[in-house]
């Protein structure tokens, strides 16, 4: 095998995919509740998304950021008119995005610490992964950049004085198992940044694009954050991502403090436009709402589970044990796509295209495994 062994692969191979279905190189088809972890939030190959990429993809593909492309411009436009304001820095996914964002409060701040909670996780190179106080992640690549300060998130508010630059956080924490942060806290939080000068930036990369039941996590809040971070679900497959800088931090860089060669490109960008004209509608956002509650209710109901949690469609439930090995036999045995956060952990994040006939599907194949 040419490739390297960076992640523990499943021994299946997809070759197609259409909706919240996925069909192997034998012809099986497979239920997906991971979308590709929270990346194809429209399903696999929307037609909305497929048509404005292949049109896009005959007229213009790479020209760089030295010149405009329309879809970028409007994507930027209509994202900052969708939530701060401001301004928008492309790049190519969830890691670059808090990178940027990195730079961006340290730059406002200099030699300022960005504070994070515990169970975090922003990424994997090397701001992001610094960023990412989970030692089985971080130990192995240690030293790691310094100016980064872990507590657990209840801790945040009172740690919070001059030196600090900003506070990095996600609304639902995903890779470490939804952990939902408390509304109130989130409000302490802001409080607490407003009284020392920090800035609050929310990594949204997972939680955003409608993933739990509003176009931003923070919506659902009354927490306005000064940056936030886009990515998965953003491209509607297509890798790329996004800081969203608000009016308090939109001046703070200035030409060269940052780039990148393929960001806000015109294809990725028109995938990106396609998926918000789907997503950016309060009937389908109500749908997913609706549509998580269906999921939580009826993993509730299963034996074995223990409890569940969620937002719209960004579900985990706790079982006894051997949750990974839930997971996988849920594909071999039943042909569902899920993945486990942790030794009790199951996640589940489902296209948000999902059908009621599907999450009942869904249910039916975990309850014949637990």
């Amino acid at each position: 095998m040419t490739l390297a062994p960076t992640y523990a692969r499943y021994d299946v191979e997809f070759v197609s995919g259409a909706g919240c279905v996925l069909t192997d190189s034998e012809g099986v088809e497979y239920l997906d509740f991971l979308s590709g972890i929270a990346v194809n939030n429209l399903g696999h190959c929307h037609p909305a998304v497929v048509g404005a990429v292949q049109e896009q993809v005959g007229r213009l593909i790479h020209i760089s950021n030295l010149f405009y492309n329309e879809p970028n411009v409007r994507l930027a436009s209509r994202l900052c008119s969708r939530s701060l304001g401001g301004v928008v820095f492309f790049c190519n996914s969830g890691a670059e995005a808090n990178e940027a964002a990195i730079k961006l409060v340290r730059k406002a701040r200099p030699k300022g610490d960005v504070v994070v909670a515990h169970q975090a996780f922003h990424g994997r190179t090397y701001g992001a992964l610094s960023a990412t106080p989970q030692e089985a992640k971080q130990a192995p690549f240690a030293p790691l950049v310094p100016g980064f300060r872990a507590m657990p998130a209840a801790e945040i508010p009172a740690s919070l004085d001059s030196n600090t630059a900003a506070v990095l956080i996600e609304p639902v924490q995903g890779e470490s198992g939804v952990n939902l942060i408390d509304l109130s806290l989130l409000e302490e939080i802001r409080s607490a940044c407003d009284a020392v000068g920090a800035a609050l930036v929310f990594d949204e990369v997972q939680t955003g694009m409608g993933r739990t039941g509003s176009l931003w996590a923070y919506e659902q809040t009354g927490v306005v954050p000064d940056a936030m971070t886009l990515a998965k679900g953003l491209g509607g497959g297509l890798p790329i991502g996004a800081l969203v800088i608000g009016p308090r931090l939109q001046d703070v860089f200035a030409p060269g403090d940052h780039g990148s060669t393929f960001a806000g490109g015109p294809v990725v960008s028109s995938a990106a436009n396609a998926v918000l004209d789907v997503i950016d509608d309060e009937a389908f956002l109500r749908g997913v709402r609706e549509r998580g509650e269906r999921l939580l209710e009826g993993l509730r109901e299963l034996p074995g589970v223990l409890s569940a949690r969620g937002r719209g469609l960004m579900v985990a439930c706790e079982i006894e044990s051997g949750a990974p090995e839930v997971a996988k036999r849920a594909l071999v045995e039943q042909k569902l796509i899920i993945n486990a956060t942790g030794p009790t952990t199951l996640r589940f994040l489902p296209p948000l295209i999902v059908t009621d006939e599907q999450v009942d599907d869904a249910l039916g194949r975990l309850r014949a495994l637990l």
